[in-house]
C-alpha cells in the first residue's frame, strides 16, 4: 500500500535529483532536495484539509487529483506562477518574463519581491476564511473543547466569519498605510493590499458555495433514486452520475485553488534558498508530489478516521499560516517559523489523538470485564 502510492513520488525524485546533478551539478542537487523537505514541511497541514475533502471523492476523481492536479500544482503554481506574477508587476509578457528569470535571476526576485504584498494578501484572506468556517462550526467532537465551544456559539451569529476576515484585512491595510505614512513609502501598496484580499475572499466564496450547492443537489438526488430504487426495483444510475460528476469537479476546483493557496510562502520562501526559476520548480514541484500522495494516503488507509483531531490541528495550522502570510505584508517571518508552527500543531493534534484512541480503548475494556 505505501510503496503504491507513493512509488511515482519516490521515482520521480530520483529522476528529478539526477537531472539537477547531470545538468547544474552537485550544488543544484542539494538545492532541489532542500526545496523538497521545504515544501513537504510547509504544507503537511494542506495534506491533512485535502484528504478531509478528497475522501468524498470516488476513485476517479482521486486519481484526477494525482494526475491533473500534480501538473496544475508543479507546472501552474511552482513554475508558471511566478513568472505571471513578474509580467504583471512589472507590466512585461510572459516571454521576458521568462528571459528575466533564465538572464536576470536577482531582477527576477525582486520583481516577485514586490508583488508579496498582494500574493499573501489574496492567500492569507483564502486560508483565513477556511479556518473561520472551520472553527465558527459547531461540531460532535472537540479538541480544543474551551476554545472551540465559545467559537462554535458565536458562529451561529449570520456571516460572521466573512466579516471577520475583511475586519482582519482593514487592519492589514491600515497598518501599511500608517507604515507608509511615517516611512514616506508608496501608499497605494495598502490600496493593492486591499484589492488583492477581497480578490481572496471572493474566490473562497465563489468556489465554496459552487462545490455546496452541487453536493447538496447530488444529496438531495441520490436520495431520490434510492427511493425509486425501494420502489420499483428499477436501475436510475444516469442522473446521480452526471451531478456527482459536476460536484465532484467543483470540490476538484476548489482543491487547486486551496493548494494554490498553500503554495503562496513556499514559492515565497523558496526565494530565500535560490533565485534559480527551474531549481525552484523542480524541488517545490518533488515536494509538491508527496504530499499529494500523502493525501491520498490518508483517505485510504481512513487515518482521519482514526485519528479525529488531525483535522483539527490542520486548520489551527492553516489559521496561524493565514495570520504569517498577512503579518508577512508588513514584517519579514522566517520560513523555519512558518513550517515549524504548522509541524507542531499537526504533531500535537496527532498526540492527542493517540490518547483519545488509548481512553477508548481502556474504557471498552473495562466494560468488557464489567459485563463479565
Amino acid at each position: 500500500m505505501l510503496l503504491r502510492t507513493f512509488g511515482w513520488s519516490m521515482g520521480v525524485t530520483v529522476v528529478g535529483l539526477v537531472l539537477a546533478a547531470w545538468l547544474w551539478g552537485w550544488e543544484a542537487l542539494g538545492v532541489v532536495l532542500i526545496l523538497s523537505v521545504l515544501e513537504i514541511s510547509l504544507s503537511f497541514d494542506n495534506a491533512v484539509v485535502n484528504a478531509g475533502i478528497l475522501k468524498r471523492m470516488n476513485a476517479f476523481w482521486q486519481r484526477i487529483f494525482l494526475t491533473v492536479g500534480v501538473l496544475i500544482a508543479v507546472f501552474g503554481m511552482r513554475l508558471v506562477f511566478p513568472v505571471v506574477i513578474v509580467a504583471i508587476s512589472a507590466r512585461v509578457g510572459p516571454a521576458e518574463a521568462v528571459r528575466l528569470a533564465v538572464d536576470d535571476p536577482d531582477r527576477y526576485e525582486a520583481l516577485v519581491t514586490d508583488a508579496h504584498p498582494a500574493i499573501a494578501a489574496f492567500g492569507g484572506m483564502f486560508l483565513l476564511m477556511i479556518f473561520l468556517d472551520f472553527v465558527l462550526e459547531e461540531r460532535e467532537i472537540t479538541w480544543l473543547t474551551r476554545l472551540e465551544r465559545p467559537l462554535a456559539r458565536l458562529g451561529r451569529i449570520d456571516r460572521l466569519a466573512p466579516c471577520a476576515a475583511l475586519i482582519v484585512l482593514l487592519v492589514a491595510a491600515m497598518t501599511v498605510a500608517g507604515h507608509a505614512h511615517v516611512s514616506g513609502g508608496h501608499a497605494d501598496k495598502a490600496a493593492t493590499v486591499l484589492l488583492a484580499g477581497v480578490a481572496g475572499l471572493i474566490t473562497y466564496l465563489a468556489v465554496g458555495g459552487l462545490s455546496s450547492y452541487f453536493e447538496h443537489r447530488l444529496e438531495a438526488e441520490e436520495e431520490r433514486e434510492h427511493e425509486e430504487e425501494r420502489r420499483a426495483r428499477a436501475e436510475g444510475g444516469r442522473p446521480v452520475a452526471a451531478l456527482a460528476g459536476k460536484a465532484a469537479f467543483f470540490l476538484f476546483l476548489y482543491l487547486e485553488v486551496l493548494d494554490a493557496s498553500f503554495s503562496f510562502d513556499g514559492v515565497i520562501g523558496a526565494f530565500a534558498i535560490t533565485n534559480h526559476i527551474f531549481w525552484m520548480a523542480l524541488g517545490l514541484g518533488i515536494g509538491a508530489l508527496y504530499v499529494r500522495s500523502l493525501t491520498v494516503y490518508l483517505v485510504r488507509q481512513g487515518t482521519l478516521d482514526d485519528y479525529v483531531y488531525l483535522e483539527h490541528g490542520a486548520h489551527y495550522a492553516i489559521g496561524a499560516l493565514a495570520v504569517i502570510l498577512l503579518v508577512t505584508i508588513q514584517y519579514q517571518i522566517s520560513e523555519i517559523i512558518t513550517g515549524l508552527v504548522g509541524v507542531v500543531l499537526i504533531v500535537s493534534s496527532f498526540l492527542a489523538s493517540v490518547r483519545r484512541n488509548r481512553a477508548l480503548a481502556a474504557a471498552g475494556g473495562e466494560e468488557a470485564r464489567t459485563d463479565r
